[in-house]
């Protein structure tokens, strides 16, 4: 994995679900209805393929979002569950310069410590959003690999996210699972952050407007 050339699969389960916003990382841009401009990767382009993949957990919503305001996506692999994500098939240096985008960090360096989280499971850059590493195993030979917060669920207060972001969330569930609007709400409505903070009807609402836009991209059956 010292390689920047080296395969790795980007694992997704918050607003990169969406094809299209995963875009912006790698080109650069800013996404409709954000409020942040990306300088994008070394290397623009598209992922080689992207598959629909579960990881044992949960997926909870804490923080402020700087791009979208509202309540940031987080994975917890210890919550009960499973979460449903997009795998994206990077080099070791797009999906290194995709995570430093999100830490807030320059792009353009190669992360060192890839090759010990693919190894131990985990490994944490440093306390903030999404510092730390996560290894859910292997697909067709290479690394399952995300990023998250160093805590758990239960450690911070949690925060409702916003429809454009929870927008996001839906269509890439639709683009990706092919899962339908009331598979959608119903796998958003329980999670953390979102349960008891969001109006069911406007959730509804939110997830029915996003998946309408969603074109005929690459999905697989729902569970």
């Amino acid at each position: 994995m010292a390689e920047s050339s080296e395969p790795v699969w980007y694992v997704a389960y918050g607003s990169n679900l969406h094809a299209a916003r995963l875009a912006c990382y790698l080109g650069g841009g800013r996404p409709p209805g954000g409020l942040r401009t990306y300088p994008g990767c070394r290397d623009p382009r598209p992922p080689r393929r992207s598959v629909p993949v579960f990881l044992p957990g949960g997926v909870y919503f804490a923080g402020e979002s700087r791009a979208w305001t509202g309540g940031m996506a987080f994975y917890d692999p210890e919550l009960p569950g499973e979460v449903a994500a997009r795998a994206y098939l990077l080099t070791a240096g797009q999906f290194a310069d995709v995570a430093a985008q999100e830490m807030y960090r320059p792009p353009g360096t190669d992360l060192a410590l890839l090759a010990a989280a693919v190894e131990r499971g985990t490994v944490t850059l440093g306390p903030g959003r999404y510092e730390t590493l996560v290894c859910a195993g292997l697909r067709d030979g290479y690394p399952l690999v995300t990023f998250t917060a160093p805590g758990r669920a239960g450690d911070v207060p949690w925060n409702p996210p916003a429809a454009t972001y929870l927008g996001l969330l839906a269509a890439g569930l639709a683009e990706a699972h092919g899962w339908a609007v009331d598979r959608i709400v119903d796998y958003l409505a329980g999670r953390p952050g979102v349960a008891g903070r969001w109006d069911p009807d406007a959730l509804r609402a939110t997830v029915a407007d996003a998946t309408a836009r969603v074109g005929g991209g690459p999905s697989a059956p729902g569970r």
